[in-house]
């Protein structure tokens, strides 16, 4: 669906490819913390990015509250972006809310300039991506898919001028591109060569995808992937963030995932994001090794 994109994008921004594995990772596959996996435990930001490093991960996908409130108590992005080089890791991410898509000009416009000032600050961090989810239209049902592509456009724009590229989200959950589909329609119709899309196992669960549809994407589409599972007991419609479970210790068909991954040709930064609260209660450092442990498990399925 989206591989006709890959040869355009070839010669787009070089921030703008898909984020570099250190040279130790596996081939196709690089392994990432998102930090909501550890985010009960209410760790500063330095102290999550020491819980990745020391756990083996090659990653470390932050949050922009986090990064806001390391900046508040006096921390420094850009010395905090050395330290994880320093360690061997890359952000290949931040999880942003920037409202860039709501109809309201005024709540639009403000949500832009949110978006540039999170890029910025994803910038000193050393990152290259950002996620852009539906933030501010999940309880409104947007059926203009063409408007949604040209504030995607202008999203990408903003991001150009900063070295950071946009990741539309899927959100299983919202009444806006709870769907894969819908989310490649907008990347497609957007125009925009760098266009691409940021999934998740539980959202395409919980949005009632599937998988089947990741193989229509191309090596340009997909460039970080949200990993977790879900307990097949509990219907669609009352499985919750919080329900997310290690990779493998749920019943989603990690083999069908993970070979449709594949299929794409895309090198991928592969992402757990947990929000489970039994995890939360846990020590930081073990869970943190425990999900890399299963995640390698999960990619291995294929």
């Amino acid at each position: 669906m989206l591989s006709g994109t890959a040869a355009v994008a070839v010669g787009s921004v070089a921030t703008y490819a898909a984020p570099a594995a250190p040279t130790t990772a596996p081939q196709r596959f690089s392994y990432s913390l998102n930090t909501a996996t550890i985010m009960g435990q209410k760790l500063t930001l330095d102290k999550e990015i020491d819980v990745a490093a020391k756990a083996g991960y090659d990653a470390i996908e932050p949050w922009l509250p986090k990064m806001v409130e390391f900046e508040k108590a006096g921390g420094s992005l850009k010395d905090m972006g050395k330290k994880i080089a320093d360690l061997g890791l890359i952000v290949p991410d931040a999880i942003g809310f920037a409202n860039w898509i709501v109809d309201d000009d005024a709540k639009r416009a403000a949500g832009l300039e949110q978006a540039k000032r999170d890029m910025d600050m994803v910038r000193q961090l050393g990152g290259t991506h950002i996620a852009a989810p539906p933030a501010g239209a999940t309880d409104v049902k947007m059926t203009d898919l063409l408007v949604i592509a040209e504030r995607y456009r202008a999203l990408i724009e903003v991001g150009h001028s900063i070295g950071i590229l946009p990741q539309l989200e899927v959100w299983g959950f919202s009444k806006t591109l709870s769907r894969l589909g819908e989310a490649a329609e907008v990347a497609i119709e957007s125009g925009h060569p760098d266009a691409c899309i940021l999934a998740d196992i539980y959202h395409l669960r919980k949005g009632k995808s599937g998988f089947a549809g990741l193989k229509a994407l191309g090596p340009s589409a997909l460039h970080i992937f949200h990993v977790n599972d879900y307990p097949e007991n509990i219907p669609v419609d009352k499985l919750q963030d919080a329900d997310r479970v290690y990779p493998t210790s749920g019943d989603a068909p990690m083999a069908e995932i993970f070979g449709n991954l594949r299929s794409t040709g895309a090198t991928l930064v592969l992402s757990l994001e947990l929000f489970n609260r039994e995890y939360w209660k846990q020590d930081p450092q073990v869970v943190a090794t425990t999900g890399l442990a299963k995640l390698k498990a999960a990619a291995a399925k294929a």
